[in-house]
């Protein structure tokens, strides 16, 4: 099923009506400065706790974006494909709005977001071995049972909830220099962009995604849609292409970029403990590392790093916590 929400264009003044909707179904996360991390980085660190959402991720902001939207179309029930986030944030705010949801992830998917999927009554259903195969099975479904498919990058309503988490960045820090967000789909890259860009076209925005799933790099560096391996352990980053409504609007409007290895990446995780007292997923704990590494290029800025979501499985916390880094910090490199 397709609806006209599709036309809908991805801009600030569609975040800033979105931010009306999602004001009323969610509380402001947190953005903290940080001291220890300030004086390690030289720069003044902030993190964005999108892992606050009482779904443990920014995406709800999109699923209660559009699910307000398709609730007025007489839509009675959606379903997608997902790594685990979009999928919780879809099927909750289905579960909010009165809506059916099924949600589709691949085989062997994180355990504890297949949990949470589950706990709002929406049907799970698992097939494929990755994020692409996965997708392969929705449309067909969607159209036997008459669910709008809500598709996790190209849904213009998903990007404009996103992007009131950087409404809430600009009001509480208006000199901010620099963000930090990870890419996996790209709906977060592009919010960043579609609000940062229009206010403060000065905004530093990095993106950071791991090298065994680079997509969105590849497409950005060619400047057209690549797809490459998607094999990450971190679902926020396991895509394995690029999509086209996101990525036409980060293309241009990237700093740079950061690629992790999975070592890196379960270094994040073990960081984030260390120094903000917070369990983060892969994904989420991405932007530390990204920090680290871009260095030089940070000092003496203020820089917000986007803490995407804290949905990680037991055994990533396992590996992750099990790293000296866990105990010692940056010290420990």
């Amino acid at each position: 099923m397709q609806l006209p929400t599709k036309k809908t264009p991805v801009s600030l003044l569609e975040a800033i009506r979105a931010q009306k909707t999602v004001s009323r179904h969610l509380p402001l996360t947190p953005l903290t400065h940080y001291e220890g991390l300030s004086r390690v980085l030289g720069a003044q660190l902030y993190i964005k706790h999108e892992n606050h959402n009482p779904t443990g991720s920014f995406k709800v902001r999109g699923g209660v974006n559009l699910m307000h939207h398709l609730k007025q179309t007489g839509v009675v029930g959606v379903i997608t494909f997902s790594t685990g986030n979009h999928g919780i944030s879809v099927a909750t705010a289905a579960l909010w709005f009165g809506l059916e949801a099924v949600v589709v992830v691949p085989e062997n998917n994180n355990p504890a977001k297949n949990r949470k999927i589950r706990e709002t009554g929406a049907e799970l259903i698992e097939a494929g071995k990755t994020f692409e195969e996965s997708s392969m099975v929705v449309e067909s479904l969607a159209a036997k049972r008459g669910l709008y498919f809500v598709h996790p990058a190209n849904e213009p309503h998903l990007i404009n909830g996103v992007a009131t988490e950087f409404l809430e960045i600009v009001e509480a820090l208006p000199d901010v220099d620099a963000v930090i967000v990870p890419i996996g789909a790209g709906s977060e890259a592009a919010a960043a962009v579609t609000v940062l860009k229009a206010i403060s076209p000065r905004v530093e925005i990095y993106a950071v995604q791991a090298k065994s799933s680079c997509a969105a790099y590849l497409s950005w560096k060619a400047g057209t849609i690549q797809s490459t391996a998607n094999e990450t352990f971190a679902g926020g980053f396991a895509t394995g292409t690029g999509y086209e409504i996101p990525f036409g609007i980060y293309r241009d409007q990237l700093e740079d970029f950061v690629l992790l290895s999975e070592t890196e990446i379960y270094e994040g995780i073990a960081l984030s403990a260390y120094y903000t007292q917070n369990l983060v997923e892969g994904a989420g704990a991405s932007t530390l590392m990204a920090a680290i590494q871009l260095g030089e290029r940070l000092k003496g800025k203020s820089v917000v790093l986007q803490c995407s979501g804290s949905n990680a499985s037991p055994e990533e916390i396992q590996k992750a916590y099990a790293l000296p880094c866990f105990t010692q910090g940056i010290q420990s490199f």
